[in-house]
């Protein structure tokens, strides 16, 4: 894992060997993030702010709005391609507004450890980077978000896919991935944008999660829940990315330090948060008590969702891979 301190040198080599530039007016990239400013997201990008400024001498700055500030990742999305935004750090919901398919890489089931996330991701690599291109973005580089377990508020558990009937799970609503897994449990979820998740499950308005412990903690969400669930759903993905018109329209020098730069503190942020996710795991199933659930009903279930989904969600090839990258059992 890089510490913060291996991060700060990486990314500050690349001022060490800056040239000066022509004294002009600073290029200001605006990147919006749902992560909290003090999160471990915040902690590096903040490094990377500091890190561009001084490789740049002044002469570019990144400029980050936190916590949802521009909107979900929908919104913000939106405001990039219109260019009111220039650049975000979102999940897999949001790069599927740009490139659906990357949603491919969170089938229910299929990638459950790091390993067999990278795998899949090293066997679609040129495809998806050619697809958010094509979408007109750069992609910096891809970011892990955490591996993905239940999470409850209240009494009652979840053994079986069924018992999901009785609660009330939270869903992104721009997810295309959690409908089609209730309409085959049988359960009706509450569609909602992240930041306004903590506001419902204060008020009983949803009290079921199934996200990464590291999000859950870092959006606060984790003092309202009281049960986790040792099964991993799966892993969460994310990007950075910046709007490729907007880079194309900066001094050839600058684009480079922002791009490199930006690389550096993904790959960075990447391999950190696998850690700390665990970490996370690990202070966060000291309060709460954790249950098991009957893997073979989760397994069968999964299995059909990803079957409905290659059936025009996805195609069936991407599917496939999928699947054999994460050792699932097929959906053919």
């Amino acid at each position: 894992m890089l510490s913060r301190k291996s991060l700060v040198a990486a990314l500050s080599a690349f001022a060490l060997t800056a040239t000066a530039l022509p004294a002009t007016a600073a290029e200001v990239v605006k990147i919006g993030t749902l992560a909290p400013k003090q999160s471990v997201w915040g902690q590096v990008f903040q490094v990377w702010e500091t890190a561009v400024k001084k490789k740049s001498d002044g002469k570019a700055e990144i400029q980050f709005f936190y916590n949802g500030q521009q909107g979900d990742e929908g919104a913000m999305v939106a405001k990039m391609k219109s260019g009111q935004l220039d650049g975000a750090a979102i999940t897999a919901v949001g790069l599927s507004k740009i490139y659906k398919p990357v949603l491919v890489l969170q089938l229910p089931g299929a990638l459950t450890t790091w390993d067999k996330l990278e795998a899949a991701q090293k066997e679609l690599k040129g495809e998806f980077e050619k697809g958010i291109k094509d979408g007109g973005f750069d992609l910096l580089g891809w970011g892990n978000v955490g591996r993905a377990h239940l999470f409850l508020k209240g009494d009652g558990s979840v053994k079986a896919p069924g018992d999901l009937k009785s609660r009330k799970p939270y869903m992104w609503r721009d997810d295309i991935i959690s409908p089609v897994f209730y309409s085959v449990v049988g359960a009706t979820p509450v569609p909602l944008n992240v930041p306004e998740v903590l506001s419902n499950l204060k008020t009983g308005g949803v009290d079921t999660v199934n996200a990464p412990a590291l999000a859950v903690e870092q959006l606060q969400w984790a003092p309202q829940l009281n049960q986790a669930g040792n099964q991993v759903t799966g892993c969460a993905i994310g990007a950075l990315v910046v709007q490729s018109k907007r880079m194309g329209s900066l001094p050839g020098d600058l684009r480079t330090i922002i791009l490199d730069t930006g690389a550096v503190a993904s790959k960075a942020l990447s391999e950190k948060i696998k850690a700390e996710d665990e970490a996370a795991w690990g202070r966060m199933t000291k309060k709460m008590k954790t249950f098991d659930v009957d893997e073979a009903a989760f397994k069968k279930t999964f299995k059909e969702v990803r079957k409905r989904l290659r059936q025009g969600t996805f195609a069936g090839d991407l599917v496939t891979k999928v699947e054999k990258a994460g050792g699932a059992e097929s959906s053919e």
